[in-house]
């Protein structure tokens, strides 16, 4: 999977997600910062034109950064959300998401709020890519999230 933009990349490298890491010639403290991040984590790091990252980011705003980053785990069951929850739960239910900037957007709350996880569908909603990735501010790569055929069933279990 492709992340791009600093923050969703800043979350996937602190999560250990990230196996290859892109960057332009953009500068600064924020980009210092990635730079440092995949040194510590020996990620390996390739310097590219602005039309490469242009390219890989679907025209997404890749803030002079993209990488390659191992697939967020949907391999939770609802079952294994609720036997890791906390005495009360918080876990958050998604039906009907097909935009992944909205996908993205919504992720963020439940990360923020240290939820203990999330049910979607897993047909007819929005792919876990890029662009909900970047929508998150990479809260993405943190929670975890159950897909499932039938949310009315996962909710009955």
């Amino acid at each position: 999977m492709i992340v791009y933009g600093i923050n969703p990349v800043l979350e996937a490298l602190r999560a250990g997600r990230v196996t290859a890491l892109r960057v332009g010639a953009r500068g600064g403290e924020r980009m210092r910062e990635v730079l440092s991040l995949a040194h510590d984590r020996s990620v390996r790091v390739q310097r590219v034109e602005a039309d490469l990252l242009d390219r890989l980011a679907g025209g997404g705003v890749h803030q002079g950064v993209v990488a390659d980053v191992e697939e967020a785990s949907t391999d939770y069951s609802v079952a294994e959300l609720v036997r890791g929850a906390r005495d009360v739960p918080l876990i958050v239910v998604l039906d009907g998401i097909e935009d992944p900037h909205n996908l993205g957007a919504i992720l963020r709350p439940p990360h923020a709020a240290a939820a203990d996880g999330v049910v979607m569908q897993s047909r007819r909603s929005a792919a876990l890519g890029g662009a909900a990735a970047k929508a998150s501010a990479g809260a993405i790569a943190h929670v975890k999230i159950a897909q499932v055929v039938n949310i009315a069933r996962a909710l009955g279990e």
